[in-house]
């Protein structure tokens, strides 16, 4: 019961009702898309670079709480709750997005989005920790923004290590920073929970 309990007071059913439609939207325009002779072979980028930016600020909106106060006198300790609903809502957005760019993984297929679906929850639970959920979609948006307008389409090298979420979905440098940046996020968010965004106290 305590568990249903937390996962309605984060909104975690309207949360995963979300990744479905972002999915189900996912699908759609990917096969458009690829349906375009003039796209080429990186056709499915946009789709891979924006439906994880989504999808991350989904989860990110889901890590807020209405009842800080309450949450302090609990007397289980909150982290593995706190790890468990992040786990669970990144591995629901990850299958479900992988699941509308079927084929060409070599290109931006599902291992890309995958991928991008670590790493961008990953910067949005570290946000979370560092400045509160309802501004956890602001830092990963201003990444993707600036990557997608300035990271070029020449794959690897350097610009993999930042430019991680406009790589082939092989780049081992893409996946390498993925892999730290979603496990520090998770680390992170997962001990301290998100800032409190309460009003300040009267003096």
């Amino acid at each position: 019961m305590s568990m249903l309990l937390y996962a309605r007071s984060r909104a975690v059913p309207l949360t995963a009702a979300s990744l479905v439609a972002a999915a189900t939207a996912t699908a759609w325009c990917a096969d458009w898309l690829v349906s375009r002779p003039e796209f080429g072979a990186g056709a499915r980028l946009p789709v891979v670079v924006l439906a994880p930016l989504l999808a991350s600020a989904a989860i990110g909106a889901s890590l807020y709480t209405h009842s800080e106060e309450l949450d302090r006198t609990a007397v289980r300790r909150w982290w593995p709750r706190r790890l468990c609903h992040l786990l669970l809502l990144t591995a629901m957005a990850a299958a479900l997005l992988a699941a509308g760019v079927r084929g060409h993984p070599e290109q931006f297929g599902a291992p890309a989005m995958i991928r991008n679906t670590l790493a961008a929850t990953g910067v949005t639970a570290l946000a979370a920790a560092l400045f509160g959920a309802r501004l956890s979609w602001l830092p990963m948006l201003a990444h993707t923004g600036a990557v997608y307008l300035t990271a070029g389409r020449e794959p690897g090298g350097r610009r993999a290590v930042w430019a991680w979420s406009v790589q082939p979905g092989p780049e081992p440098a893409a996946w390498w920073t993925a892999g730290v940046v979603f496990a520090v996020g998770v680390i992170v968010y997962a001990v301290r929970g998100a800032r409190p965004e309460g009003p300040a106290p009267r003096r």
